[in-house]
């Protein structure tokens, strides 16, 4: 065992995926398939309504503000034996929330249906890392891979759907079908069920742990704190960038569908890594390659930025089930959705934060600026990760 982590099993062909498990996946992807369709469609609402772009920018920042709130607040909740409940409960919100779409006129109405969005898409989360971490922990980190696959694979989904059913069938159309697949959604969620979600009530009465104080939780977080830099940055500045260089929209495009596979094929891969080496060694090298890649994108010309996305995207790959194998390791055992939550609110807050931040140093004092001292405080928080994580005491082993 390494870093009181239990190793998967050698064989995982002996143990085949549950229809319950693969059911949580499917709803890790209808989640963020609803959250990517929305994004897509901001430039269309904004045209048809008539808002300006601050007011857009109010509406996606109303579902990020909400997002984080219910991941630090409500995921406490769903150690208590109600993850079932939260998944439930949040998939409902988040349908009431598409279903105000298909109405909404005003913008204090598109304001209010993100929220719902934001705040149903954060009970949920958690509440699925949660299960899926105790429902098999020898396997949490392939199957936190999985997710993590799922979910990108619905988000990258998300803005095709939405795009082709806006075009064909107008701007309330997406909003119309994702309402009709998150009413189901909360009718499938009854046959999600564990022994150990039921467990749970009898040990959430424990002490209460602060998880921000544990060694373990702050080298995670300082992890996912440059992760998430990173991420920002790029949402907000890498079409920008390669516009500045000379690609034609096709392109940009193009390279941001790619960016997203390696994701979608490694990511499973880099969860069993972390489970079975330990997760701060494979952000160590994920999250160096990372910063290497982003520091690059300062200065290379638009070709080579095309070829260094790859290896960073492949970095990425492994970096984001590794932060959640960390935090389901550094979390004690009643407390592993607040602990997931806290690791979701923090990527929220941090790449709202370098998306924002980062637009206006780009502007003012160029790309090698703004990239470089990017790179540099990712490599920061990757040694303050390792110093903390050096100061633990011995982990937990999250089977029990």
């Amino acid at each position: 065992m390494e870093d009181g982590i239990t190793p998967p099993e050698s064989d995982e062909r002996e143990h085949p995926l549950t229809r319950a498990m693969i059911l949580l996946f499917l709803l890790t992807a209808l989640m963020s398939l609803g959250y990517g369709s929305v994004f897509t469609l901001l430039a269309d609402i904004r045209d048809k309504f008539g808002f300006t772009d601050g007011q857009v920018g109010v509406i996606a920042f109303a579902g990020l503000f909400t997002g984080v709130l219910s991941q630090l607040f409500l995921a406490r909740y769903s150690d208590r034996g109600y993850a079932v409940v939260m998944m439930r409960v949040g998939i409902a919100t988040a349908a009431f929330g598409m279903l105000w779409m298909v109405f909404a006129t005003s913008l204090w109405q598109w304001i209010a249906a993100r929220l719902l969005l934001g705040l149903g898409s954060g009970m949920v989360g958690p509440a699925i890392r949660r299960v899926i971490i105790a429902r098999d922990p020898q396997r949490i980190g392939a199957n936190l891979g999985r997710q993590t696959a799922f979910d990108v694979a619905g988000f990258v989904l998300g803005p095709a759907l939405a795009a082709g059913l806006a075009q064909f069938f107008g701007l309330r159309a997406p909003f119309i079908v994702l309402t009709v697949v998150y009413v189901l959604a909360v009718f499938l969620v009854g046959k999600v069920t564990t022994a150990a979600d039921a467990a749970a009530s009898e040990i959430s009465t424990a002490k209460r742990f602060s998880l921000i104080r544990l060694p373990a939780m702050q080298s995670a977080l300082f992890a996912a704190i440059a992760f998430y830099l990173t991420i920002g940055m790029f949402e907000a500045l890498w079409s920008i960038l390669l516009r500045d260089q000379g690609a034609e929209t096709w392109l940009i495009g193009v390279t941001l569908s790619l960016f997203t596979i390696p994701m979608i094929v490694f990511a499973p891969k880099g969860g069993a890594l972390a489970q079975r080496i330990g997760p701060i060694r494979v952000v160590t090298v994920s999250i160096t390659v990372a910063a290497i890649a982003t520091c690059l994108y300062g200065f290379l010309p638009l070709w080579l930025l095309v070829v260094v996305s790859g290896f960073h995207a492949i970095a990425d790959a492994y970096t984001m089930p590794a932060n959640q194998v960390a935090v389901a390791v550094s979390s004690p055992p009643d407390q592993l959705a607040a602990g997931q939550g806290l690791l979701g609110a923090t990527g929220l807050a941090i790449a709202a934060a370098s998306a924002l931040i980062g637009s206006a140093v780009y502007d003012v004092y160029g790309r090698g600026s703004i990239f470089a001292g990017t790179a540099v405080l990712m490599m920061l928080c990757l040694v303050l990760s390792r110093w903390r994580w050096n100061a633990q005491p011995a982990l937990h082993d999250i089977t029990g």
